[in-house]
């Protein structure tokens, strides 16, 4: 069974690109929590909704807060930590089996050490996936009169992110670069989605 997980504004969400998997009964974490629209469940409410046991973090009180909320309305269970994205503590080595980041990373500045600690805690061969802006896009955000910003400076570059996976001992064993489904003729892709895969133990 395929969960609804969110990737961004106007595009699919994982309904259509089945990268989470069947989460009943996993361990799952979002690392921040995303920013869906009302109409949308938040992930961690969707994972819990899918059967996981879903866990979130986020270093934001009153997001934490809204989550309660709205795990204690759908009555389902959320495991709320509170800090800062890479502090999982909390979880023990080798024992998630998901983790779920989306529009969260754009901001981290140190992602080296993020993804160590989310390497540490996933299971062999689990799953980290990720929806970012695409650094394409991030060169336009600034508005329609605004100058081009220089690829990467806004942004990690794809390189930058591709290396800082891989010497984190990550296989990408998938990404889509994504355009909003009401403009599909736009000039570059506005998300960047990927999954890796954890390597070695």
């Amino acid at each position: 069974m395929s969960t609804n997980v969110w990737f961004g504004k106007g595009v699919a969400d994982d309904g259509e690109f089945r990268l989470c998997g069947n989460v009943s009964g996993k361990r799952t974490i979002e690392l921040g929590i995303a920013p869906v629209p009302s109409s949308v469940p938040a992930n961690a409410i969707t994972l819990a909704l899918a059967g996981a046991k879903s866990i979130v973090v986020d270093p934001s009180d009153e997001r934490i807060a809204d989550i309660r909320r709205q795990a204690e309305q759908a009555e389902v269970r959320v495991e709320c930590h509170l800090g800062e994205l890479a502090d999982l503590g909390f979880a023990t080595s080798g024992s998630v089996d998901l983790v779920v980041a989306t529009h969260t990373l754009d901001d981290v500045d140190d992602l080296p050490r993020l993804l160590r600690q989310v390497h540490r805690v996933l299971r062999p061969d689990a799953s980290f996936v990720v929806s970012l802006t695409h650094p394409f896009a991030a060169m336009f955000d600034a508005g329609v009169d605004a100058p081009l910003r220089r690829y990467g400076t806004s942004a990690r570059s794809i390189g930058e992110l591709f290396m800082s996976f891989e010497r984190s001992n990550f296989r990408i064993d998938v990404i889509h670069e994504l355009t909003p489904l009401t403009a599909r003729d736009a000039l570059v892709p506005t998300v960047l989605l990927l999954r890796a895969r954890k390597l070695g133990v």
